[in-house]
């Protein structure tokens, strides 16, 4: 049985929650590959009750979905109680979460150099959340991270954390001038908190692969989007980790064999957080339309993200460095009640255009939207329950996104709720 991988395909904030509770009564495991609580998903059940889920995976709301958060995650013990104990208090069963014994874990110190970074940098900042991932991740690599199973060795663990504050508290103190933190009482923290999350530490790489032996179905959810892929996306305004359709092998010890399916997410239009390039960018009234329209402010950060027309360039990248086999389009809804709706379709880089992604980052800031109008429709499409009702500009805006990206688009939301989408063609 297959591996289905499901990304962002812009920069984050696409609606993937939504996509994974579609196929939640699908398929048998969720696993969450990469990222950090800096990311969320929002899920709205028919009840009416919304779920915002920062670093457990989506799956968690569908009783017999098992869910992992993966080893290329990065996990902060506090924010992971604090999110299974919310769950728990609104009735929602947690028992099916494993964690990744080979995910690494924040520590203090990565969230207290994360803040000072960004706030030292001023007018280069990244536009970071300051939750710690970007430190986490260069520990990892630099081979002197803490990982979750260090939790069950505290030797180990208090080790580990003497050698790391023994150079970072010198960074702290030296450089920023900010308070130094006591290994002993860091480590007794950390400690404390795993008691309560110990029973959930695997081998979930070992678990996921005799789950596809078993002929069960696994979706690999990714958060945040292709253009914040630190290899892929707008170098240096990007996450740590590796959101695109490779990472999700690497992320979760399933082999790239074993994926069948890679779903991307979209909006209608585009929307970014944090501060890099944006091509399609509106900072007029339009802008603040769809903003306040699409109800586009962060589900971690409460942050209002930045929005702009739908970006073709973008969505043909996306379909070439993920594999990406089917499209889901997100949030068609908001686009009701304009008269026309520009879409672009090509950039103009210093005169010259380009149908594809500009290959440095000095062409991708003087990218300049080449737009074509299509027609809009004034109809509220939230009742849609299959393509031939939506007006006739809505399937012909859905049909020439297509044309565009060169991918089809097999599922369209219309609507927040789990039951406000029309699948066009079966994904699973």
């Amino acid at each position: 049985m297959p591996a289905i991988v499901l990304i962002g395909a812009q920069w984050g904030d696409e609606g993937k929650g939504k996509a994974t509770d579609l196929l939640g009564d699908k398929v048998q495991w969720v696993v969450r590959y990469q990222g950090g609580n800096n990311a969320g998903h929002t899920v709205v059940l028919p009840d009416g009750q919304d779920f915002a889920l920062h670093l457990i995976p989506s799956g968690i709301l569908t009783p017999h979905v098992t869910n992992v958060i993966g080893n290329g995650v990065v996990v902060d013990p506090g924010v992971l109680l604090e999110e299974l104990e919310g769950l728990e208090a609104r009735g929602i069963d947690t028992n099916r979460l494993l964690l990744s014994a080979d995910a690494h874990l924040i520590m203090p110190y990565h969230v207290a150099i994360d803040k000072v970074t960004e706030r030292y940098l001023g007018s280069r900042k990244i536009g970071t959340t300051g939750r710690g991932i970007g430190p986490c991740y260069q520990d990892k690599v630099a081979r002197v991270g803490v990982r979750v199973q260090d939790l069950l060795d505290e030797k180990i663990l208090r080790q580990k954390v003497e050698a790391a504050l023994e150079f970072k508290n010198q960074v702290l103190i030296k450089v920023y001038n900010r308070k130094g933190l006591d290994a002993a009482e860091v480590t007794d923290t950390v400690l404390t908190q795993a008691e309560r999350f110990r029973h959930r530490i695997a081998d979930t790489r070992l678990e996921l692969n005799k789950a596809l032996e078993r002929d069960e179905t696994v979706l690999l959810e990714g958060s945040q989007g292709t253009l914040l892929d630190v290899d892929h996306g707008t170098y240096p305004y990007v996450t740590s980790s590796s959101p695109t359709s490779g990472g999700a092998s690497a992320g979760s010890g399933i082999g790239p064999g074993r994926i069948t399916t890679v779903l991307g997410i979209l909006k209608a239009y585009t929307t970014r957080v944090g501060s890099g390039p944006f091509p399609t960018e509106l900072t007029d009234e339009a802008g603040e339309n769809l903003r306040k329209s699409g109800g586009e402010f962060g589900v971690t950060t409460g942050r209002s993200r930045r929005t702009g027309w739908f970006d073709a360039v973008i969505g043909r990248y996306a379909a070439r460095v993920n594999g990406i086999t089917d499209y889901f389009l997100t949030k068609l809804d908001v686009l009701s009640g304009l008269e026309a709706v520009p879409v672009c379709v090509a950039y103009d880089v210093d005169g010259e255009r380009t149908e594809d992604m500009p290959m440095t980052q000095t062409d991708v800031h003087h990218a300049k939207p080449v737009y074509e109008e299509l027609p809009g429709w004034w109809e509220d499409i939230s009742e849609c329950r299959s393509f031939d009702e939506l007006p006739k500009n809505a399937q012909a805006y859905v049909e020439r996104l297509e044309e565009l990206m060169g991918t089809r688009i097999s599922a369209i939301g219309v609507g927040p709720g789990r039951e406000q989408t029309i699948e066009r063609h079966t994904i699973l």
